[in-house]
Order: C-alpha cells, then structure tokens, then sequence
C-alpha cells in the first residue's frame, strides 16, 4: 500500500509538471537567460548579461534595486522592445528659463543621448519646440551631419491656439534619417523680455508620434517635466539580406523565418517568422508552425470543427451530407448534398415531362459549368495573388502599427464595382506604358493604373516599390493607395487629381496665357521640393526618371503632385549611378544619361530644367514650328541666352508680371541645370533651396551668363514627332518610341 502511494505521488508531480510546461508563455529569450527586466521583456538579440546577447550593443543594463532597464550602461531607460525592429525609450527635454529682466534662471539647454547602434525612427517621431521666444534644433554627433530644427513665436497669449503646433507657441518638425546619437538644443532671441504675457521658458524634445498634445498649460507644465517617449529603430548589423546570407555564420535568421533590409539609415536587416510562423526568428527551431484550425479568426472555414493544421498552412473540407472546398471566403463553402427523395422526385419530374428533364439538364450543366469556370477564376486570382508577391507584401504592411500609413490590398472585384467593370468611359488616360482609369472607392475618387506588361523577375522590388511608396508622407506627391494583385497585371491605386496636368495648364491656349507668374513659380518650388524628397529623404531613395510637365497633376488650388512612377528606379544605398535601359521622353532626356544608359539623381535635374524652361518661355519641350536647330527647347533657350535675347523668348504674362532679377534666377539656375555633365549640375535639394529664396525675394543681383566655357551637346528630337516616349538599350539599333500616358493620376 505504501508502495503504491509512493507511486501515485510521483505521477501526479510528473503531471503538474507536464501541465505547468504546456501553459507557460514561450519565452523570446535565449535558453537559460533572463528573459525580462521589472516590466519589461528582454528577447535575443537583446540580453542582460554576457552570452545573452548578440553583441555588446545589444546590451540592456538591468538595476534590480529597482527592476530599471537601461540601454547598456547609460541613462536611457527602455520602455518596451518588439522584435519587428522597434526599441522605446525615454528621452531627456532641453530647457532654458529667464525671469523677467532676461537673466537666467534654469537651464538644461543641451540633451545628449547616447543611443550604441540605434537610430531615431524617422517616420515615428517628430521633433517640438515650445516656447513663446524659442529656437529649437537637434543634430546627429559624431560627425553625421543630420540636423533638423524649428522657430516658436508669441507675444501674447491669445494667438496661442491648443492642440496646434505651427509655429505660434510651438512648432514641430520631423526627424532626419539616419540620426543616431544626437543633441537636442533650446536658446531664445531675447531671453523671453519682448513678451507681453511674460513666460519665462523655452522647451524642446523629440516624442513618439502621437503621445504629445500641445497646450498653452505646458509653459508652465513642462518646467517639471523631464522626459519623453521616443521609439528607435534597430537592426542586424550594416549590410542588406543579400550580402549577410553569403556569411551564413554570422546570418542572424534562422530556420522558418525571411529577411528584409532596414527602411532606415545606416544600412542593415532585420529577421521575420514567414507566414504561417510565430516566435522568435533569432532563435534556433523558434519559429513554429502557428495553429490556425485553433483560432476561428485566423482560418477561413465554414466548419471550425472541420480545420486541418497543416506545416505553415491549414486546409478545410465540408462534414458529411456538404460538398464543397470548406471556405467561407475565396472558395465554394459547404452546399448540402441532395437527398433521396429529392432525386425520386426529380426522376419523376423527368418520367412525366422528358423535354423538360431535358431542359433542366442543360441548366444544370451550365450551371456546373459556370461552378468550375468560377473555380477557375478564383484558383486564378489566388495564383495571381502569390505569383504577384501578395503574402510577402501582405507580411509587410502588417508590420505598419498606424493603419492610415498602409496601402491597402484591393480585390478585382471591388477594382471592377469602382470602375463599372472597367469601363471604356472611365478611361482618362492611355498610353505605352497602360491605361488609367477615373473610379470611386469608399466615395472617393481614385485613380487606378493598369500597366500593360510586367517583368515578374523584378517582383520582389515591385512589393519593396510598393511598400516605400504608400509610406511617402509629402504633400506634393500623388498618394499611392492601394494595389490589386489578383490580376496578371498588378493595379495600383492612387489618389486623384482633379485639375490636370501643369502641361495642360502651360500649353493650352486659353489656361497657358491665365497662369500668373507667381503660380508658375509656387509650382516649380512645390515640384523640386518633392524631387528633392525622393532623392534623399524618403525611405528609399528614388529616381523618377521621366520628371515632365505631363507628370506633374495640379489640383484645385494649383498645388503640385509628382505623379506617374512607372519607370522610376529604386537607388540602393551603396550605389550613385544605374546601367539601365534608357527610358523617358525626348525633349526631358538627360543627354548624358542618354549616352551612357548610366542612371543618376541628376539626370532628373536636367528634366527638372527642361520643366523650367516650359513655364518661363510656355513653349513646348519638343515644337516642330521652331527652326531644326532650335525644336528641342533646350538648344533653343541656351541659343537665345548665348545671344542675349531671355527677355524675347519669355512668355508674355513672365515679361510682364515678373522682377526681372526673379527671372534672371530662373533662368541662370535652369541653365545649369541643363548642363551636359551631370556632376556640374546642382542637386535637387540646392535647386529647391534657390527657388525658394527667388520666390521670397531673397536674391542678389543674378548675370544672365551669355559666354559658355564649354559646348553642352543636347539631345535632338526623333524624326517622328508622332512618338514622344522612347526606351533605348545600350544593345539596341533602334528606337523603341511608345506614346506616353497623360492621366488624372
């Protein structure tokens, strides 16, 4: 009996054992390590001691005293880390605070933040300042060079709205890329002694998007205020998936799990469990099979009973008495079966009436017909679905915490519904590269593109392009909506511009002669500043490669969008030029870039220039009513300024609304834009910068250049001037022209 007890006990010990394993939460943590720190969970990479971590600075520094984590062996407390690449921390306010005779009373003008291999999250950041007399600036250290700041004014109280941040009381900005270790400063003009409703102090501080809401309490409320959330980006190293797979030591992913590159500066990846996985993909074998058959919102049964889990996947299959696939969503669902007396009484339906028996048959082959036909159609749209990357770019925008940031997947069927099934009558735009049509969705007009061919080889960078795109956050390019990819050919959806095309407006006879000068040169500031975004400050940097005035859609209030992306190039990170196929349209051609098919930011700047030229002069890049020497607008601007004749070429409404120093800017700075050599040419972000100071005023007395040190050979136009667009290989013996679309992208 004893014996048998002993024995009884060690069961149940073993069973309370066996159910207290099956319960606990898996940990991300290394095996064998501490796996969280007072509130905080600490996952591999990150560790608390040596051999917990993938490297040194990966370090989280835990004080058990209090059960405080801190990024190494800093200040920096940590909030939370997730493994889809984001860290939050605290980040110190700078401060500075004068009584009333302008002497210093308190101040922490400067905070430093050491932050290892961390960077700022550009996009989910913004950088404040607060402050009736206040001028705010953070800048990277160690020699970055990234730097961002903003001017807070005030001098009463009443001007000071709540809740807005645009320069009365406080202002707010966005964070560079690329910023890791960084210092924040906060001075004043006049030590706060020019204010009516005297507030002594000034603030500044960067904060997670969305967790601060301005008051005017805050003057006075942030004196005690010390800090602020911030989130960090962090990844694997400083190289792209491509180049650490080729090291398979030192990879960091692990088995069931994908690679992606960092959308942040300096370069790196981070690991994903694949689709259909959960755990940590910096772990050997943690990566497991998710069970969808046990969460009725992760499958699409109709019978949750009637699931099967499967390696990565899970299928579904109809009870007994139902046919069917089992899918409530995307499949044929589960339809009963018929029943004995059903086929006796159809059997006797057919004694009594063979011709319509007949009849019916033919329904119900058709039917059936149409059921496998409908089949076919769905097991169609979802090979289109994987074949055009739609689980990795469905795996992407999950990773979007915000939903208004996220592109959206259409179906083909709410694409056709927005269009009247594609509708010729829909159609506002047709061209080489495809066709665009004018539809609703959500009663909101959209613009849908639907390209003609594509290269399926290039898939992976069209769901990167994709991705970038739709996170673009700038005013004056035309938002990337959604896409469609149940199509052999992806749709992409944009947003609609209602106002045509800057070429509509400079060409035609009755817009071209009631555009002021002033709103010509609002248009070709708006249009540089979103060039100079995409080139350098957007997640990926990108080469619009066909910059025309046919591309640029104006709306309602005549603000510039950068539209039509087709032929624009992602730039990697380590590389300055591209050997491409040459492509854009004649007249807007980088002649360089023409002749050496090598592709760079600057060979938009030489179309940026030709756009210049089009609303200074209102002539068309390409006219086969000016002499041969003269049809491309390029030789014919840089003849007449060789012979001194600006004022003449000069569209009327230019001649006579416009300071002729104004013009003289535009015109000396589209010259060297239109420069032969590329290098020579200024960048995107210095030919925005000039605009800028021409269009306030802000301009000293400009030469109009007319002796050239050098001969700039421009492209000539085609012989045909029936085709505008052209792709042109270093191989090819002949001109591959195709009309270029003109849209209400």
């Amino acid at each position: 009996m004893q014996l048998l007890m002993m024995i009884h006990g060690l069961l149940l010990l073993v069973l309370l054992s066996a159910t207290e394993a099956a319960v606990s939460p898996t940990s991300h943590a290394k095996p064998g390590c501490p796996d969280s720190c007072g509130n905080l969970s600490i996952p591999y990479p990150f560790g608390t001691r040596k051999g917990c971590y993938l490297n040194e600075s990966f370090l989280i520094t835990c004080n058990h005293s209090t059960n405080t984590p801190f990024l190494q062996y800093g200040d920096i407390q940590v909030l939370n880390i997730s493994l889809d690449g984001q860290l939050r921390i605290f980040s110190w306010l700078a401060r500075d605070c004068y009584d009333k005779y302008g002497w210093l009373q308190q101040s922490s003008q400067y905070a430093w933040h050491f932050l290892s291999i961390f960077t700022i999250s550009w996009s989910r950041n913004n950088f404040v300042a607060v402050g009736c007399d206040a001028l705010a600036w953070v800048i990277g250290s160690l020699g970055q060079g990234s730097a961002t700041g903003c001017l807070s004014l005030c001098n009463t109280m009443d001007s000071v709205v709540n809740g807005s941040c645009s320069g009365i009381g406080c202002c707010q900005t966005s964070i560079p890329k690329g910023v890791r270790d960084f210092n924040i400063s906060v001075t004043s003009f006049k030590n706060h002694t020019n204010i009516l409703d005297f507030n002594p102090c000034s603030y500044a501080f960067v904060v997670e998007d969305g967790m601060y809401n301005f008051s005017s309490l805050d003057f006075v409320n942030l004196r005690n205020k010390e800090r602020f959330p911030v989130v960090l980006d962090w990844a694997i190293g400083d190289t792209t998936c491509e180049e650490a797979r080729k090291n398979r030591t030192a990879y960091a992913c692990k088995e069931n799990s994908m690679c992606l590159d960092s959308d942040n500066e300096p370069a790196g990846y981070r690991c994903y469990c694949s689709s259909g996985y959960k755990g940590n993909p910096y772990l050997s074998n943690s990566c497991q099979d998710v069970n969808e058959c046990e969460d009725p919102s992760l499958n699409k049964c109709v019978f949750a009973k009637n699931c099967v889990n499967t390696e990565g996947n899970y299928a579904c299959f109809c009870p007994k008495g139902y046919r069917g696939d089992g899918l409530r969503e995307g499949g044929t669902g589960c339809t009963a079966e018929d029943t004995a007396e059903d086929k006796q009484s159809l059997k006797t339906k057919a004694i009594i009436g063979s011709s319509f028996a007949i009849s019916l048959l033919f329904v119900i082959m058709a039917c059936a017909l149409c059921g496998i036909q409908r089949r076919k159609i769905n097991e169609l749209k979802q090979k289109n679905f994987r074949d055009n990357g739609g689980p990795v770019l469905r795996q992407l925008l999950s990773k979007i915490e915000r939903s208004a940031e996220k592109a959206k997947i259409f179906t083909e069927d709410e694409l056709k519904k927005a269009t009247n099934n594609f509708n010729e009558s829909e159609i506002v735009g047709r061209g080489g590269f495809g066709i665009v049509y004018k539809g609703t969705l959500n009663n909101k007009l959209v613009a849908i593109k639907k390209s003609r061919v594509m290269d399926h080889d290039q898939i992976e960078q069209f769901v990167n392009e994709v991705f970038v795109l739709s996170q673009i956050k700038h005013p004056n390019v035309v938002k990337l909506i959604g896409c469609c990819l149940e199509t052999s050919v992806p749709l992409l959806v944009y947003e609609f511009i209602i106002n045509k095309t800057l070429h509509h407006h400079i060409h035609n006879e009755v817009s071209g002669s009631s555009m002021p000068w002033k709103t010509r040169l609002k248009i070709a500031v708006e249009t540089a500043d979103a060039l100079a975004h995409m080139h350098s400050d957007a997640p990926i940097h990108i080469i619009h490669r066909d910059v025309k005035s046919e591309n640029i859609l104006l709306n309602d209030d005549f603000q510039a969008k950068v539209s039509d992306f087709g032929v624009s190039r992602l730039v990697p990170l380590d590389q300055t030029q591209l050997p491409t196929l040459v492509q854009g349209t004649f007249g807007y051609i980088d002649p360089e870039y023409f002749h050496s098919g090598l592709l760079n930011e600057k060979s938009d700047v030489y179309s940026f220039g030709v756009v210049l030229l089009e609303l200074l002069t209102g002539e068309k890049a390409l006219s086969s009513d000016r002499p041969d020497k003269d049809k491309s607008l390029a030789a014919f601007f840089i003849s007449s300024m060789k012979e001194d004749r600006l004022f003449e070429i000069l569209h009327e409404r230019v001649r006579n609304e416009g300071n002729q120093e104004q013009i003289k800017g535009v015109a000396e700075l589209a010259r060297r834009c239109l420069r032969f050599k590329g290098v020579k040419r200024p960048t995107m972000k210095e030919v925005k910068m000039e605009l800028e100071e021409l269009m306030i005023g802000k301009c000293l007395h400009v030469e109009v250049r007319t002796d050239f040190e050098e001969t700039e050979p421009l492209l000539g136009p085609p012989t045909n001037f029936c085709s505008t667009s052209v792709s042109i290989g270093p191989d090819s013996t002949k001109y591959q022209a195709a009309l270029q679309l003109e849209s209400g992208r």
